[in-house]
């Protein structure tokens, strides 16, 4: 019998061959928002991994969408070019899906690379640019004020939305996640903490919720009817009077009901005055939350390491999909040792099988997943 997180999965025309998701990580390595050589050689190890799916790092429908000067775009012929090459490279050699997560920096842009000065936003020197939000209200102290964004400026974020989903259709990615989490522009309108328009676009769970789900339904109309499309949600601010579990829950239905076909749950990112108690998946019971209130597979990420766990957790419906990023940062073969821990097989290039299908290797990995 296969392991519940190394059996396959489809969404809409899309068949992942397991439950192992690479999550969008960062790299703050883009030139002009240009993928380039680290891109080749990050993302291709992760495609030959075993993961079933890979999801390319957040990348940002504007150029004033950006966190840093280093991230990742889709918003002219030059980013299209320069991340199609590497998909082509990671389908040649790799055997995983790929997906990406659309994303807008809101108030947390302009800041500098995280190892320059990680939370810093950007000095006058090293070229700043102004951001745009629900509100004028800046992110921290020593933080740029936002611009407001007013309707004709929704109309822009909002097509720009629908044109990198359009991009990222045409260099082949697999499956689309909307990233309206952790403080960016999107989950910024759905928090009272963040939002306090007094116009359609804020005050009631209504309101707050319409232009995250404007711009859902503009990508999913942008996008191919037979390719999944996602959305990650903070399920909580970890604040008082901030956004809630429940409203994620209703948040959801009103996605599902717009044709979303996953959602990616994580928590906070809003303020830096959160307090998470963080530990081995404590982001699950807000994915279950979710899952069993919308009925919408859920990809729960987090601080998820043992197999074992993770498998359990699939099995038992808590999640449908598992998403690490520190975890195969520092074991990019994570999925080689769950396999082994769980008695399956996961995909492997031809070129390594002296090391795959070593016994004693694959002993060594069964009793590091334990």
């Amino acid at each position: 019998m296969t392991a519940p997180l190394l059996s396959p999965l489809a969404l809409r025309g899309v068949e992942l061959p397991n439950r192992i998701v690479v999550s969008p990580m960062c790299q703050y390595s883009a030139i002009e928002g240009s993928a380039t050589d680290w891109h080749l050689m990050h993302l291709g190890q992760f495609a030959v991994s075993g993961a079933g799916l890979v999801i390319v790092e957040a990348t940002h429908v504007e150029e004033r969408g950006r966190i840093t000067h280093g991230c990742l775009g889709l918003y002219s012929d030059d980013n299209e070019e320069a991340l199609g090459r590497v998909l082509v490279f990671c389908r040649r050699h790799g055997g995983a899906k790929l997906g990406l997560q659309l994303s807008h920096s809101g108030r947390k842009g302009s800041a500098r690379r995280p190892w320059e000065g990680r939370g810093e936003p950007l000095p006058p020197a090293e070229q700043p640019w102004p951001t745009v939000s629900c509100t004028s209200a800046p992110y921290d102290t020593g933080w740029p004020e936002p611009l407001a964004l007013d309707a004709a400026g929704l109309a822009t974020v909002r097509e720009a939305h629908a044109a990198a989903a359009r991009r990222a259709a045409r260099i082949g990615i697999d499956l689309l996640e909307l990233h309206i989490a952790h403080g960016y522009l999107l989950h910024g309108f759905l928090s009272p903490l963040c939002n306090t328009r007094t116009d359609q676009w804020g005050g009631s769970l209504e309101n707050r919720m319409r232009f995250p789900l404007e711009v859902f339904d503009a990508v999913r109309a942008a996008w191919p009817d037979d390719r999944p499309a996602g959305v990650r949600v903070s399920a909580t601010d970890w604040l008082e009077g901030g956004w809630t579990l429940e409203e994620t829950c209703e948040f959801a239905r009103r996605l599902k009901a717009r044709g979303c076909d996953y959602l990616t749950v994580s928590s906070g990112g809003l303020s830096l005055k959160q307090q998470i108690a963080i530990g081995e998946g404590h982001q699950l019971p807000l994915a279950t939350a979710v899952k069993n209130a919308s009925g919408l597979p859920v990809m729960g990420v987090g601080m998820l390491f043992d197999p074992h766990h993770v498998n359990r957790a699939i099995g038992e419906g808590q999640c449908d999909l598992a998403a690490f990023a520190r975890g195969m940062l520092s074991d990019p073969h994570w999925a080689w040792r769950a396999a082994a821990a769980l008695g399956g097989e996961v995909g492997y290039p031809p070129q390594y099988i002296r090391a795959y299908r070593s016994p004693w290797l694959r002993g060594q990995r069964a009793q590091s997943g334990q």
